[in-house]
């Protein structure tokens, strides 16, 4: 095992052995225990008590955080003509058709989302080997596929995200900054978990929630109490 460096060992000697905190607490104390240079993302980690080889316990949403998740989304709307000023007015970055298909076929996905239009999907679908291990492929029900590219743009650039539960029964979400008050990281965790909670497939027998985990870039990971969210 590797040794722990000096910030890795005041990161753990925070952390009291044993004790589950209270997504309050948590909010703070990941912030205490972050020594990056950097500005590094909050992550919320959710293991469920699901088996998503069984289609009806799947567990997968969308969400908008309400604080954001501080980083600035690169978006790419591939739709047709007379929706393009549309795209480009609700902000996303880079707007058009065939010149963008062309360019991923080239290898090109220097991008965050992609959203499309349900006309030009067949176009779109082609690229489903690229743009699918990079969890880039538009989807009806990430709402990355519609006819209101406008709307879809301004959510993802407020902070929409979208999550699937892993092989593993785990969510893994980023869902702030260590630069975010505590409140805020609070606020976007207890969003998240609210909506799986909501998502809880009828097929899902036993225990939901597992474990519920706060961490950040580098930092060990605090264990939640998922009572806590409510209070």
């Amino acid at each position: 095992m590797a040794k722990l460096t000096k910030n890795q060992k005041q990161a753990y000697a925070k952390i009291e052995p044993g004790k589950v905190y209270k997504i309050r607490e948590a909010a703070q104390l990941v912030k205490e225990i972050t020594f990056t240079k950097f500005d590094a993302s909050v992550d919320l980690d959710v293991r469920l008590g699901v088996d998503p080889r069984k289609a009806n316990q799947m567990v997968r949403g969308v969400v908008t955080l309400p604080h954001g998740t501080g980083k600035q989304k690169r978006v790419l709307v591939l739709c047709t003509p007379d929706k393009e000023q549309e795209a480009k007015d609700a902000g996303a970055d880079f707007v058009g058709l065939d010149e963008y298909i062309e360019k991923i076929k080239s290898g090109w996905t220097d991008v965050d989302v992609i959203i499309t239009m349900p006309q030009v999907m067949g176009k779109v679908g082609a690229l489903g080997r690229i743009l699918g291990p990079r969890g880039l492929m538009p989807n009806p029900k990430s709402g990355t596929v519609t006819t209101e590219v406008g709307n879809a743009v301004k959510e993802v650039k407020l902070g929409k995200i979208d999550f699937k539960v892993d092989k593993f029964g785990i969510v893994h979400a980023s869902i702030g900054k260590v630069s975010f008050d505590a409140e805020k990281i609070r606020d976007n965790a207890k969003e998240l978990y609210d909506t799986l909670i909501k998502l809880k497939p009828a097929a899902a027998k036993g225990t939901y929630v597992k474990s519920v985990y706060l961490s950040s870039t580098m930092s060990p990971g605090i264990p939640v109490d998922p009572r806590s969210f409510d209070e």
